[in-house]
Order: structure tokens, then sequence, then C-alpha cells
């Protein structure tokens, strides 16, 4: 009877998949900006007034090139909030040049090759019997988890946990979802 309700649940969650709950995909409103599907991930995120703190430091760490490329990427992109959980200090500190590497490799850490939009993750966790182990570009490792009925969160190396607050913001070169906190790499 349990996994009945769980097969069920899920299939509630697939059906839910470009209602209200998640972005459809169309043109999706983002930081208050409209977020085009025909844009790139970059053309797209540098409008999002939720996103300033991480277009800057996309372009302190030099990834604008990579992030407007062919990909599919998905992209776990923190917002403003997100950013201002680290210690005082973290942000500016990442964004000095001397630092870019590392800035490099916390950014790279929230994007995986290839497009994972809501239903695609929630098809890997349910196939990975509750969590899916998904390859950063960094070379890291992040986990999907269902957190709740509709919401997925997405668990760093260090324990460290995020919810996806907006899905499915499509672009032309693969998916952002927005997160309430910054994922961090070993």
């Amino acid at each position: 009877m349990k996994r009945l309700l769980k097969t069920l649940g899920l299939a509630i969650g697939f059906a839910l998949v470009g209602s209200s709950t998640f972005a459809q995909s169309g043109t999706v409103t983002v930081g208050g900006e409209a977020m085009y599907p025909k844009k790139n991930i970059v053309e797209n995120a540098v409008n999002s007034k939720d996103h300033t703190t991480l277009v800057a430091a996309v372009k302190a760490a030099g990834l604008v090139d990579a992030l407007m490329g062919a990909g599919p990427f998905t992209v776990f992109a923190p917002v403003n909030s997100a950013f201002d959980k680290l210690p005082a200090g973290t942000v500016e500190t990442l964004l000095k040049p001397e630092n870019k590497g590392t800035l490099a490799k916390v950014l790279t850490y929230h994007v995986v090759a290839g497009k994972f939009d809501a239903k695609e993750l929630m098809k890997l966790i349910e196939k990975g019997k509750g969590s899916a182990k998904l390859k950063t570009l960094s070379g890291g490792t992040l986990v999907a988890k269902m957190n709740g009925d509709m919401n997925i969160s997405i668990t760093d190396e260090k324990g460290g946990v995020a919810n996806i607050a907006i899905y499915n913001v499509y672009q032309s070169n693969g998916v952002i979802h927005t997160l309430d906190t910054v994922l961090l790499p070993m």
C-alpha cells in the first residue's frame, strides 16, 4: 500500500510539472524580469534582480563564455539572499582576482552537464530509490532528493541543503532552477 501511494504521489507530481508549482516551458518571470527560452543562460540571468550576486561572480570567474556555450547545462542558481547566508566577507573574498580559481570551482559546482528539468530530476530520484547523484562541471557530486511531496532539495558534499525555489526556467542552452542556498564543494 505504501509503495502504491508513493507511486501515485510521483505520478501526481509528474502531472503537476508545467502547472503553477513549476515554471512552464514558455517565458518565466525571475527576479522581476522575463526569462526567454530562446535566450541563453547568461543573456537571461543578467536581467534577474534576484541573481545580481551570481552574475557578478560568473563575470569575475571568467565563466560568461562557457555558460553562453551550446550546453546543454542545468544550472542550480542561488538567489542573492542565498549568498547573504554565507559568513560575512565570503562573497567579497571570492570576488578578488587572486581567488578566481576557487570562485570558478564554487560556481561550476552549481552546473551539471545535460538538461534536467523537474520531471527528469524526479525520474532520476525515483530510479535511485529516493536520491539521484549529479556530477557537476567542477567534478563534485550533488544529491537530489524529494523534500516533501513536490519539492526537490539539493545536498552538497558538505551536507548543506538547498531547496529549489523556481523550477524549469528553460534556456536555449539548458535549464535553470533557482536555489535558496549556495552549495559548497569539499
